[in-house]
């Protein structure tokens, strides 16, 4: 079957200079065209876009180009470790939304993953210890969402145990929490110790990685769709 731009295009609901990008990022087989210079897409070419945007609804877009051009030289299986690796990191990220629900509710928090915590910790170390970069601690102190004090001796910010759960716990909702308010409403929460709607969010955060990881699964069906054309 032979398709025009105009017509994947309006079916995708995307550009067709979308789908020129796509052809020009080199993950998509060489487009034919007709004796008057016009492209036309066939069937492998259809399923090809398809699979690019349902992987882009759950997958790194580095990694989505990376899997769509192994797939077009046939590398299937390093193109199928890019998207287990994938799915991996999710599986982290939902053990550590339960791990870190976990720790803000412990009193008695003393370390996380091995790392031992104390009242003076450095921005670098809470940076390791939340898996963030110093550059995200900074903006949320400039928003005031966490605070931090100054070292008498060489001025360098320094944490204590209370703001690192603060910390932890946007570094863990800042994905499905979006409104800043919201964020502030919730360390307000962590600081009178009320944890209810603490549990909603961080419920809200596991069902938004479910989910993810169905569409996950949804992409890669139609990855192997796109490798059964070939």
């Amino acid at each position: 079957m032979i398709y025009s731009p105009k017509q994947i295009s309006e079916y995708l609901n995307v550009s067709t200079t979308t789908l020129r990008r796509y052809e020009e990022q080199g993950l998509i087989v060489d487009v034919p065209r007709t004796n008057g210079n016009h492209r036309y897409y066939t069937q492998i070419h259809f399923q090809a876009f398809i699979t690019i945007r349902a992987l882009l609804q759950c997958y790194e877009i580095p990694v989505v180009y990376e899997v769509m051009r192994k797939i077009k030289v046939q590398n299937i299986k390093a193109a199928f470790w890019l998207i287990n690796e994938q799915q991996f990191e999710l599986e982290k990220e939902k053990k550590r939304v339960v791990e870190i629900l976990d720790v803000i509710k412990t009193t008695d928090f003393k370390s996380y993953e091995g790392i031992k915590v104390n009242d003076r910790m450095s921005i670098g170390q809470v940076a390791e210890i939340a898996g963030v970069n110093t550059s995200a601690i900074r903006h949320w102190e400039n928003e005031g969402l966490i605070c931090s004090k100054r070292d008498k001796d060489n001025g360098y910010r320094m944490y204590t145990v209370n703001e690192l759960r603060k910390i932890l716990l946007i570094s863990s909702l800042r994905k499905t929490v979006y409104y800043i308010e919201n964020i502030r409403e919730l360390l307000k929460d962590l600081d009178t110790k009320s944890f209810k709607k603490i549990d909603r969010s961080f419920t809200l955060a596991l069902e938004n990685l479910d989910k993810k990881l169905q569409k996950q699964f949804f992409g890669i069906g139609e990855l192997i769709k796109y490798i059964e054309l070939f």
